[in-house]
C-alpha cells in the first residue's frame, strides 16, 4: 500500500496498526496552491522587518502550544506513523526544546557583524531573510521534521511552506494550527496538500527561493537537481546506514544497551540510528551473544497503550522493502541470529532482526535498512573498524563505544567521516548542536545556530567613507 492513497482528489491516511482508514483530506487544485504560495510571500514582506526579538517572542509561544497539545499530538503521531505514544511525547518536548533554544538565541545568532577594512573604512555583515522556503518532510518524526527547518527560518525572518508525508497529513495540519495559535502571523507558515507533480511546480515557482528536503538519497538527487536548475539553493538531510564501532574496552553492558536502543528506537525507522554494528574480532562473540539476547526481548505491543518495545512499521510496501534487504542479504550469506519472519498479524509489523556474518555485497552492509534490522560486522582491530565504518556511501551519524574517551575523541574528530558521533551513547539531535551528514547523507546543517544560516543572505556593507 502506499504512503497514502490519492482517491481522486482526497488524501487517505491509515492505520499501521491494522490497516485501517483513518481520515480523508481534500487535495489542492493548483490555483490554491498559487494562492497559497503569494500569500506566504506577501506575510514574508512584513515578517521580515520584524525584529529577532519580536519574532522570538512567537517562536516561543509555538513552543508553549507544542507542550499544551503534546498528548493530543503524540497520539495522532502513534495513529498516523505507528511509533510509541511515549516516544512521540519525547519528540514534542525535542520540539518545544528547539523552539526555546531558537527564541533564546536567534536574536545573537542573526546580529550583524562589524569588521573594519583594510583601507580604513567600515564592514557590515547582514543576514538579511530571502523568502519563501519550501520544505519536503517525510513521515517517522511528524512533528520534529518540521519544526527542525521551520522555527529556524521564521527565526531568519523567512516565510515557510510544508509538503508533508501524505501518510502523516493530519500531523501536519495540526502544526499548521499550534502555530497559527501561537501569534504566527497568517500564512507565514502554510500546509500543501499537493501531489509530486505539483510540488515540482512549487520549487520552480519564482517566490520560492530555498528548497529543503529530508529523505532518501534518491530523493535527494531529483529535489537538488530541479532545484539547481532554477540555481535556488538547498538543504539535503538524506538517508544512512550509520555505523556504530565497539572497541576492545569498551563497557560491554552499557554498549549493548544503548545499541539495542539506537536500533529500535522509533521502530528503527530513523535516518540517525544505530544500524551497522562494527565490533572488534577481541570481543566479537561476547558481543553478539549479548546483543542477540536482548534483541530478542524487544517486543512488539500497541503503540497507543506503550505496550511494547515496537509498534509496527509507517507503511506496508516500507514493511516489505525491509523483508526483502533481510532475505536478500542471507542469500548472499548472512545469518539471521533473531527475527526476519513478517508476522501473520493485521498490519505493517516486524520483529526486532539480527544479521550476523554482514559482508559487502549485501543490502545488511551496504544500504539502509530503515526499520528494526541489526547488522552485526567482526573487524579484525580498531583499524580496521573505522574502516569498514567509513566504506558506505553514506555519512549521517555514528557512534563509538571506548572507555578511553579522549582516544574516541580524536578518533570522531580526524578519521571518522560522518556528520555526527555519539560516544559511549545513542543520540538524535540537541538544539544547540549541528545535524547534518556528508556523502550521500547530503548536505547542509540544522539545528545549533546554523540551520537559521542556511537561507539567508549574508549581505557585505562596505562603508568607504
Amino acid at each position: 500500500m502506499a504512503d497514502s492513497q490519492q482517491l481522486g482528489d482526497m488524501l487517505t491516511t491509515i492505520n499501521p496498526a491494522n490497516g485501517q482508514e483513518l481520515e480523508r483530506y481534500p487535495r489542492m487544485g493548483d490555483s490554491d496552491v498559487e494562492t497559497i504560495i503569494q500569500n506566504c510571500h506577501e506575510a514574508f514582506l512584513d515578517w521580515r522587518h520584524e525584529s529577532p526579538e519580536k519574532r522570538g517572542e512567537i517562536i516561543k509561544a509555538i513552543g508553549e502550544g507544542l507542550r499544551s497539545k503534546k498528548s493530543e499530538l503524540a497520539r495522532l503521531m502513534t495513529n498516523e506513523m505507528g511509533k510509541l505514544v511515549k516516544q512521540g511525547e519525547q519528540e514534542v518536548d525535542l520540539c518545544a526544546g528547539i523552539c526555546d533554544w531558537t527564541a533564546a538565541n536567534g536574536p545573537k545568532e542573526l546580529a550583524a557583524e562589524e569588521r573594519e577594512l583594510p583601507n580604513g573604512g567600515k564592514g557590515r555583515i547582514a543576514y538579511s531573510p530571502i523568502g519563501v522556503i519550501y520544505g519536503i518532510q517525510p513521515w517517522n518524526f511528524p512533528a520534529y521534521q518540521v519544526i527542525r527547518y521551520a522555527i529556524a527560518n521564521l527565526m531568519a525572518g523567512n516565510g515557510v511552506l510544508l509538503k508533508h508525508a501524505e501518510s502523516v497529513t493530519g500531523s501536519g495540519l495540526m502544526l499548521e494550527k499550534i502555530f497559527r495559535d501561537a501569534g504566527l502571523p497568517e500564512n507565514l507558515f502554510s500546509v500543501l496538500r499537493i501531489n509530486h507533480d505539483q510540488s515540482d511546480a512549487v520549487i520552480a515557482h519564482k517566490l520560492v527561493r530555498g528548497v529543503t528536503l529530508t529523505g532518501s538519497a534518491g530523493a535527494g538527487q531529483i529535489i537538488a537537481k530541479q532545484a539547481g536548475e532554477k540555481l535556488k539553493k538547498t538543504v539535503l538531510e538524506l538517508g544512512s546506514n550509520d555505523a556504530y564501532i565497539v572497541l576492545a574496552d569498551a563497557d560491554l553492558d552499557k554498549a549493548v544497551r544503548q545499541c539495542v536502543m539506537g536500533r529500535v528506537y522509533n521502530n528503527g525507522e530513523t535516518c540517525v540510528a544505530a544500524k551497522r554494528f562494527i565490533v572488534v574480532d577481541e570481543i566479537y562473540d561476547d558481543f553478539r551473544d549479548r546483543f542477540v539476547k536482548a534483541m530478542k526481548d524487544v517486543k512488539m505491543g500497541d503503540p497507543l497503550n506503550n505496550e511494547g518495545d515496537i509498534g509496527p512499521m509507517a507503511r506496508e510496501d516500507l514493511r516489505d522493502d525491509l523483508h526483502e534487504q533481510v532475505q536478500k542479504s542471507v542469500q548472499n550469506g548472512a545469518q539471521i541470529q533473531c527475527g526476519g519472519d513478517v508476522p501473520k498479524d493485521d498490519g505493517w509489523w516486524y520483529p526486532a532482526t539480527v544479521l550476523d556474518n554482514v559482508k559487502p555485497g549485501q543490502p545488511a552492509y551496504d544500504d539502509e535498512l530503515f526499520g528494526p534490522v541489526a547488522s552485526l560486522i567482526r573487524a579484525k582491530d580498531g583499524d580496521d573498524a573505522m574502516r569498514i565504518a567509513n566504506d558506505s556511501r553514506f555519512g549521517l551519524g555514528g557512534g563509538i563505544f571506548s572507555e578511553d574517551k579522549e582516544k574516541a575523541i580524536e578518533l570522531a574528530e580526524k578519521h571518522f567521516d560522518t556528520g555526527m558521533v555519539f560516544i559511549n551513547g545513542f543520540g538524535l539531535a540537541q538544539p544547540n548542536m549541528p545535524f547534518g551528514g556528508v556523502k550521500d547523507s547530503g548536505y547542509g546543517r540544522e539545528h545549533g545556530g546554523f540551520g537559521m544560516k542556511e537561507f539567508v543572505n549574508v549581505k557585505a556593507i562596505n562603508v568607504m567613507g
